[in-house]
């Protein structure tokens, strides 16, 4: 298991380091966007901001839930499954819809089920094939009802891919989409916006969000393998350990027998000599 985790996980680690610009390029581009928008609507109160930076009601939440599809990876289910449940103890009283990614997240969720825990989607079996097509299911689950007013925001718990050895849960908030604070002596964006404003942040911020959907999964997807590659080795050398151990005290306990008998020979050959 170790060395199928370890080829998988540098198969994962490539699509990581692929995706990782394109995602990083976007979120600077719509941070960009996003100021101009607010500093466009303060201005002009004719120019509406666009919905997706808006925060909406406050009664309602959603939660895209990425974990893993089994066991056997160390602490890196329980890790998330703890950070879940922090987060559901402080929006505690509010109706909560889920999009949940793997098997061990699904179960949990189901387990909680309730009037104020609703699953909105999931997705089981996905890793480690995580797509795109992936991405764009349970971004079909969250961005329509946030666009109709259901959820007051939209917030994605997974866990990130720093190295293969280390993980770290990230808590982020995907809708509205956070607007970056003006600086004092902040310039103007020099953007042109062809054909139209509205039809090019309709068509780029959907995209964006889907793009940091399948940045999430791929990060999950290798941290994961990378998880599992360490428990695995960890396992090997518990278990080498343990059988060095038994070996050891199984030869002495023999070596005690085989002492024993020939004392007990010799003990039978000296009384029948006297």
């Amino acid at each position: 298991m170790k060395m199928v985790a370890a080829a998988r996980m540098r198969r994962a680690q490539n699509s990581i380091l692929s995706s990782r610009p394109f995602a990083v390029k976007m979120e600077e581009a719509v941070r960009d966007l996003a100021l101009l928008e607010v500093t466009t609507a303060a201005g002009d109160r004719s120019a509406q901001i666009h919905p997706f930076f808006r925060p909406k009601r406050e009664d309602s939440l959603g939660l895209i839930f990425i974990t893993a599809d089994k066991g056997l990876c160390g602490a890196f289910n329980t890790n998330l499954l703890r950070h879940a449940v922090d987060w559901l103890k402080r929006h505690q009283g509010k109706q909560v819809f889920a999009a949940v990614v793997g098997r061990k997240g699904r179960d949990f969720m189901h387990r909680l089920r309730g009037p104020e825990i609703q699953i909105a989607s999931e997705l089981v079996g996905v890793f480690p094939k995580a797509s795109y097509a992936h991405a764009e299911l349970v971004a079909g689950a969250m961005l329509p009802a946030f666009m109709e007013g259901k959820l007051g925001s939209v917030t994605i718990l997974y866990n990130e891919f720093k190295s293969a050895v280390q993980q770290r849960v990230v808590e982020t908030q995907l809708l509205p989409i956070p607007v970056p604070e003006p600086a004092e002596n902040a310039r103007k964006l020099p953007y042109r916006f062809e054909p139209d404003r509205d039809e090019l942040l309709a068509a780029l911020l959907p995209r964006h969000l889907k793009a940091q959907i399948y940045r999430a999964l791929l990060e999950s997807q290798a941290a994961e393998l990378a998880a599992r590659m360490n428990a695995m080795d960890s396992a090997t050398k518990n278990a080498s350990e343990l059988m060095d151990g038994l070996t050891l005290w199984m030869n002495r306990t023999r070596q005690a027998i085989i002492t024993r008998e020939i004392a007990e020979l010799v003990s039978g050959a000296e009384a029948l000599a006297s």
